[in-house]
């Protein structure tokens, strides 16, 4: 897992990991230290690993590969995580690199998706679990739901309704990954 924040989405995937679900979390990556997640991720005994930021993309993106190698990772998986990895984790974890993403991709891609959302005013807005590719949230996606933005919705009410979709959302993709049920053929992602 690689995370950057609070760790909600880390949360509601350490809730549904085990057997049923067919996936553990070997270990839980920050790209800083102090964030809630880490706590989270102790407090249910799994491992941690901080590797800093230190602005070159390469090396980042190389320690971070490292440290989920280390653990015997199989995948990684995105929850909240800010940065971009470089090429180096594609070709390490080809198909098996997943993101969750607070809107309706394509629509508003970026760090700002709920705050555009309001923005531009439109009525319906989602979320995406996605696989990772070499564009920022472009690459194949695994699922999506749809969330009706209320006329007096602010950012932290849209906020909350969308992590209830979330932390529902991807235990599921992340589940479905680690059971082989998903097959990437094109940019199309096929369940079985």
């Amino acid at each position: 897992m690689l995370v950057s924040g609070s760790g909600t989405n880390l949360q509601a995937l350490i809730d549904q990991a085990g057997d049923a679900a067919g996936y553990e979390i070997a270990v839980v990556i920050s790209d800083r230290s102090g964030v809630r997640a880490l706590t989270r991720a102790q407090a249910a005994d799994i491992p941690i690993s901080v590797v800093e930021w230190n602005a070159d993309r390469r090396s980042f993106t190389h320690a971070v590969c490292e440290s989920a190698a280390d653990a015997r990772a199989e995948a990684l998986v995105l929850a909240g995580f800010m940065r971009i990895l470089g090429p180096e984790a594609l070709l390490r974890f080809p198909h098996r690199i997943l993101n969750i993403h607070p809107s309706l991709l394509p629509a508003f891609p970026g760090n700002t998706p709920v705050a555009d959302t309001l923005d531009h005013g439109v009525r319906v807005t989602g979320v995406t679990v996605h696989f990772i590719d070499e564009r920022v949230d472009h690459g194949p996606i695994v699922s999506q739901e749809a969330v009706t933005v209320a006329h007096d919705d602010t950012e932290f009410t849209l906020h909350q309704r969308l992590h209830e979709v979330e932390h529902r959302l991807y235990p599921e993709a992340v589940s479905a990954l680690a059971q082989g049920r998903l097959t990437v053929v094109g940019r199309r992602v096929v369940w079985s």
